[in-house]
């Protein structure tokens, strides 16, 4: 499929356009003040609150399963088992949460999981609290929490556009909260474990999803700009499937996004914290974490602004930048240089992360929005834990260091390979005020005309 020609700018948001499928009075999603768009209105406030106090509990759930497990006679091996429990659930679930949250109202589904959440770490602070703790209890918990994370997640995607106006300032705004939280969840929950025990931790990230939860009730949401027919539920499935594969663009980007994923980036998990820890320990370790937490929230924060006519080009330009992340390591340097590289490759990863969402928020309508977004998720999810486990084997056969080099040098080729892409490397940028009702490509039982390059 042929990406589309130099798209010239959209007239400025906020100009007196109404989108398309909005309630009177809800035209200018977000708002406006003398034709200059508004961030910052009630209802984004209100999910601003909901994803950062949701994230801050979620960096707080590592810390608090590998005190507790290990200190209830675990291992390593248990604490992987737990978080690999969670990740499995959510890796091969969240196709199907899709598939619900287009059918059905996503905010709805959205609540009901963090109330369900509340409920599993109120269990697991129990089991923690009174010292019955069973290792398969802890992963049935984990795989709940991921089952929920899988029906919550694809209304994230779509939930944006109803909210904002300004779609990429909005996911900015939003990747800058969560990556400072990436930062503060840690250290907050190993406070918690000195002051109480891993038990109050798991209560305080019931008491944050209870906050998201709180937050989305209270949210109020134009109509949603279409719906899809009532077929069954394969029907529906294999409609997101047939939609996700009629965008070059998309499809292309995942392709190359699993192999960055299982050589690269997953790998570099687990052999970062070994290798670092071994030759400079354990609070060094934290620094360079801290450091890649901050390069996420100045990516994150370069991305509201900067508004580039060919968002992905310029994010995989962007990308180049994480093969630090995996060299400075691999090469041996100090810790002053493997913080800087790490900087450079947060800052990296979220700009990417920013203007990837944005365009496929603005370029998918909505009644697939949520099936698209959930196969995307799910090809770059299933490749993560492939790239932990393959670590140790890798670095046993070869070394930890050319393994990491190795992938430093994979996620170079990433770059390139998204920038070789014409359907990657031309997709244009699609303003505000062309963010309404989005047109389906032609292919689909249900499709119109599409927009070209769709």
């Amino acid at each position: 499929m042929t990406s589309p020609p130099a798209r010239q700018p959209a007239p400025a948001p906020g100009s007196g356009r109404r989108r398309a499928g909005g309630a009177k009075g809800a035209g200018r999603v977000g708002g406006a003040e003398g034709g200059v768009p508004r961030l910052w209105t009630r209802e984004f406030g209100l999910f601003f609150t909901a994803r950062a106090v949701a994230r801050f509990g979620d960096m707080m759930l590592p810390v608090a399963l590998a005190a507790g497990l290990v200190g209830h006679g675990g291992g390593a091996g248990a604490v992987g088992a737990a978080l690999a429990s969670f990740t499995a659930s959510f890796a091969g679930l969240v196709v199907f949460g899709g598939v619900v949250a287009d059918r059905f109202d996503p905010r709805h589904l959205m609540i009901g999981a963090d109330l369900v959440r509340v409920g599993t770490e109120v269990l697991a602070a129990s089991l923690f609290l009174t010292g019955h703790v069973v290792l398969w209890q802890v992963c049935a918990i984990g795989a709940v929490n991921g089952v929920c994370a899988a029906m919550f997640q694809p209304g994230l995607t779509s939930t944006v556009p109803r909210i904002a106006h300004d779609v990429q300032a909005a996911n900015g705004a939003v990747r800058t909260a969560e990556s400072c939280m990436a930062i503060g969840g840690p250290a907050a929950a190993g406070v918690l474990v000195g002051v109480t025990s891993p038990g109050g931790v798991f209560l305080a990230h019931a008491g944050t999803y209870l906050v998201s939860a709180l937050c989305l009730l209270l949210l109020r949401l134009p109509p949603r700009p279409g719906r899809p027919a009532a077929g069954s539920f394969a029907a529906d499935l294999a409609e997101g499937w047939r939609e996700f594969r009629a965008r070059t663009w998309m499809w292309a980007v995942i392709a190359v996004w699993m192999v960055f994923m299982a050589a690269a980036w997953g790998p570099a998990v687990p052999l970062v914290a070994t290798e670092v820890i071994a030759a400079h320990g354990t609070g060094a370790y934290g620094l360079v974490n801290s450091a890649l937490g901050a390069g996420m929230a100045v990516g994150g924060l370069v991305a509201m602004r900067v508004r580039p006519r060919y968002p992905l080009r310029a994010g995989a330009l962007a990308l180049f930048g994480c093969f630090l992340q995996p060299a400075t390591v691999g090469a041996g340097c100090g810790v002053a240089v493997i913080t800087a590289g790490f900087v450079v490759a947060g800052a990296a990863m979220a700009f990417w992360g920013v203007l990837w969402i944005t365009s496929v928020q603005t370029r998918v309508p909505a009644a697939v929005l949520n099936r698209i977004h959930a196969y995307e998720v799910a090809g770059s999810a299933a490749m993560l834990p492939v790239g932990q486990g393959l670590a140790g084997p890798a670095a046993g056969a070869f070394g930890a260091s050319p393994v990491l080099l190795a992938g430093a040098a994979v996620a170079l080729a990433v770059g390139a390979a998204l920038l070789a892409i014409p359907a990657v490397r031309n997709l244009g940028r699609v303003d505000a005020a062309e963010t309404a009702a989005v047109p389906r490509p032609a292919g689909g039982p249900r499709a119109g005309r599409g927009r070209a390059g769709d």
